[in-house]
């Protein structure tokens, strides 16, 4: 009987230590989340300086034959977005996740230029920081890292040999969504609306979800702290660079997206004909949640096909 009462006694610790953290510090238990993935897949978190300014990355493993990949995360998010995709990666590939100019462990500064032109200078100074482009990388971007990614390959088209853009920003899509109707009908209120990417209570979380979800209180948490500074205006700088790109670019969306209209798509391609368009059934905005496994598959693929095609025009000449 006694050691029956001190196993139970030695299990009820930790489930009562866990319920207790999920009731009072649910924000923790997300982080802890993040930190057991990032140790499982091998990921380790770093931090590049550089004038001042210093930038929060995770990465995993190093410089090979494939080109380095470096994923630039969307709108109030952070480098653990891409935790989903990463673990269907070999693991032989350079990995390199950033969390992106004044998110997260990133630098946030009250003067710095947080346009998308603003942000594209700072990425490229992490990237020279870490000597990322030594050798040219493939860039991946979602949502306004897809906007940011663009406008850098259009900017330094040496340093990007391939890129992959996910439901990016930064389009006058033809077609309007839930949330552009939101944003019109907060320009015009006199009242003070709720922005749905920008939630302050569990259930704007949960609407939030479902806007960029086909298929809370601890990400609100987590979320909260920034919501100020995420309050940023819309930019079109993708679409003014789209004819300076000139890297091999993959173009992946969720067909029932309802932030940013899947109509881009044919516009992006419009522009760039030669472009790879990967339209992805029952997937809303948020691919890399929704469809992790596929998005790693086609990003690969897109990897490996441009990769063979650069060596079968080299044995040609």
């Amino acid at each position: 009987m006694n050691l029956f009462i001190i196993a139970g006694g030695t299990l009820a610790i930790p489930i009562l230590a866990f319920l207790a953290s999920f009731l009072l510090w649910p924000s923790a238990l997300i982080k802890v989340y993040y930190w057991y993935w990032r140790r499982t897949l091998g990921l380790q978190v770093r931090f590049a300086d550089c004038g001042g300014y210093r930038f929060c990355y995770s990465c995993r493993g190093k410089p090979g034959m494939r080109p380095s990949i470096l994923m630039l995360h969307g709108f109030s998010a952070h480098k653990d977005t891409w935790l989903t995709v990463v673990k269907y990666l070999p693991k032989h590939l350079h990995i390199v996740c950033v969390d992106m100019p004044g998110h997260e462990g990133t630098t946030r500064t009250n003067m710095e230029d947080y346009s998308i032109d603003g942000q594209v200078q700072r990425i490229r100074q992490f990237v020279q920081t870490i000597r990322l482009n030594r050798k040219p990388f493939h860039l991946v971007g979602t949502a306004m890292g897809g906007n940011v990614a663009g406008v850098y390959a259009a900017c330094f088209p040496s340093e990007v040999c391939s890129m992959t853009l996910i439901c990016p920003d930064g389009i006058r899509h033809p077609c309007e969504t839930k949330f552009d109707n939101h944003l019109q009908d907060l320009e015009h209120s006199n009242y003070t609306l709720s922005i749905p990417l920008i939630p302050t209570t569990p259930e704007e979380m949960e609407d939030m979800f479902r806007l960029c979800s086909h298929i809370l209180q601890g990400l609100v948490d987590v979320r909260q702290p920034h919501n100020t500074f995420y309050q940023e205006e819309k930019q079109y700088a993708l679409q003014e660079h789209l004819q300076q790109i000139k890297a091999p670019l993959q173009v992946i969306w969720g067909k029932q997206d309802q932030v940013v209209d899947v109509s881009g798509a044919a516009v992006i391609s419009e522009m760039l004909p030669g472009c790879r368009v990967d339209l992805l059934e029952n997937c809303g905005h948020s691919v890399v949640m929704e469809k992790p496994c596929r998005t790693a598959k086609l990003i690969l693929d897109f990897i490996i096909l441009q990769q063979n095609a650069r060596s079968g025009t080299k044995k040609s000449c």
